[in-house]
């Protein structure tokens, strides 16, 4: 496993390599309070977003994260960012989250496009064996989703972290491994042939 920055296209949305050139777009789409209500660290300032990117381009070269911009195919337009985190080369696993979009793509079928790209090529092209996502354990919306999408509930890690309002965060682990990824990849693809969205959209929480 061997993850590096790479264009994933699809009939949605393509996901580009993040570079701190999308600052300026990212943070036209991504200022809106409502995205950041369950990350521990809101941006709320184009120079708290540039420090964002910065963050995630220093983990990806420290060989832990591969970080991408969202873009609509249709329009060519910016509207989010994702990536895979705590990459595991060894033990061929990886995380994916840091996810977030415009809330006028929420409710459409970007994050699907997204989520089917992302774990297709973990899977089909990396050769990943498990992959993670997790999510704020008061986060109702993205533990539907994430079910949805046909991730396994393994667990809640209590006290996983503190929130920049002082909040302490439960978080919840799901997890798809190699064996239930064909039966993902069915749904996930019945899906996009339908044009439709698994569930709403919300930020998914930084560590």
């Amino acid at each position: 496993m061997n993850p590096q920055p790479v264009t994933l296209s699809g009939p949605f949305v393509r996901l580009v390599p993040l570079t701190l050139d999308h600052v300026p777009a990212l943070a036209r789409v991504g200022l809106d309070p409502e995205l950041w209500r369950w990350v521990p660290t809101p941006i709320t300032s184009t120079d708290e977003m540039r420090a964002y990117v910065a963050s995630a381009l220093d983990e990806q070269a420290r060989g832990l994260a591969l970080p991408f911009a969202i873009v609509e195919t249709a329009r060519g337009e910016v509207i989010g960012c994702t990536r895979y985190a705590n990459i595991d080369v060894k033990n061929r696993r990886l995380e994916i989250g840091w996810t977030w979009l415009a809330r006028a793509h929420q409710r459409t079928a970007a994050n699907t496009n997204a989520k089917r790209l992302l774990l297709g090529h973990a899977f089909d092209e990396l050769g990943a064996i498990r992959v993670e996502l997790k999510t704020d354990a008061l986060n109702a919306k993205s533990r539907a989703a994430i079910g949805r999408i046909g991730a396994v509930q393994e667990g809640i890690v209590r006290k996983h972290s503190i929130t920049a309002s002082g909040r302490v965060r439960d978080a919840v682990y799901f997890s798809i491994i190699d064996t239930e990824w064909p039966a993902v990849r069915r749904t996930l693809d019945a899906r996009l042939a339908q044009g439709t969205a698994v569930s709403t959209v919300t930020a998914t929480p930084q560590v």
